[in-house]
């Protein structure tokens, strides 16, 4: 009974991955923010903070490495260091990315996204010591792949030609509700793996559940990789 339910557990998670593997797991920008993103002009920061935040809670790709992040940490201070070095990260190369216009081939940028998923699936597992005898420093893992995730929406940004007039204060707008919706999807998460523990069977369907995250990472990449070939 309690191998058919892990089972469904991980079908069930997988098949949700799989679901939003198309545009929503990758950076993308709904069509009716992007109309909004080319034409408005000026400061507008409440409007670029509703979308920020929008696109955290809505960026799978952010919440599962996020959910991947605190899996295993237990103490606040633990996880508002993680969350931190990630928030640095996502925010810093964001930002400058978009002033200064650096872009990266958003399949190739969501591909390493990708991989930033898998990363931390193994590395919940085990799986760096007992494959390879090492084990990654995790603390400038998250911040470099922080730096990966600010990357993704910055270049995807920079494909909507963002006016320059009022760009300063809406992109500082944007970052901000960017950080509040990581703050609203970690408080859920939190919330979910506050129940999930206190399982006796938690252990067990944590094993699974990463093994399932793994699984969508690779998915990421071989869809992001397969995109760029393409298009080439």
């Amino acid at each position: 009974m309690v191998l058919l339910l892990s089972k469904k557990w991980m079908l069930l998670i997988l098949g949700f991955f799989v679901f939003i593997s198309t545009d929503a797991f990758a950076h993308a920008v709904a069509q009716g923010d992007k109309g909004y993103i080319q034409e408005i002009t000026g400061p507008n920061m409440i409007a670029f903070m509703y979308l920020g935040a929008k696109h955290m809670v809505t960026g799978y790709d952010h919440i599962l490495f996020l959910f991947g992040v605190v899996f295993f940490l237990y103490k606040m201070k633990h996880i508002a260091l993680y969350v931190s070095l990630f928030a640095l990260g996502h925010s810093s190369t964001m930002l400058l990315g978009v002033y200064f216009n650096i872009g990266i081939n958003s399949y190739i940028i969501d591909a390493i996204i990708g991989l930033s998923v898998v990363y931390k699936a193994m590395d919940n597992l085990g799986a760096f010591q007992r494959w390879f005898g090492v084990q990654p420093n995790t603390k400038l893992a998250t911040l470099l792949f922080g730096f990966c995730h600010g990357f993704g929406l910055s270049s995807k940004i920079i494909e909507y030609d963002i006016s320059p007039d009022g760009l300063v204060p809406n992109l500082l707008a944007f970052n901000i509700g960017v950080e509040v919706g990581q703050l609203l999807a970690l408080g859920a998460i939190l919330i979910v793996m506050g129940f999930w523990r206190r399982q006796t069977r938690f252990y067990r369907q944590a094993y699974l559940f990463n093994v399932a995250m793994m699984s969508c990472g690779f998915m990421l990449i071989g869809y992001q990789l397969t995109g760029y070939i393409v298009t080439l």
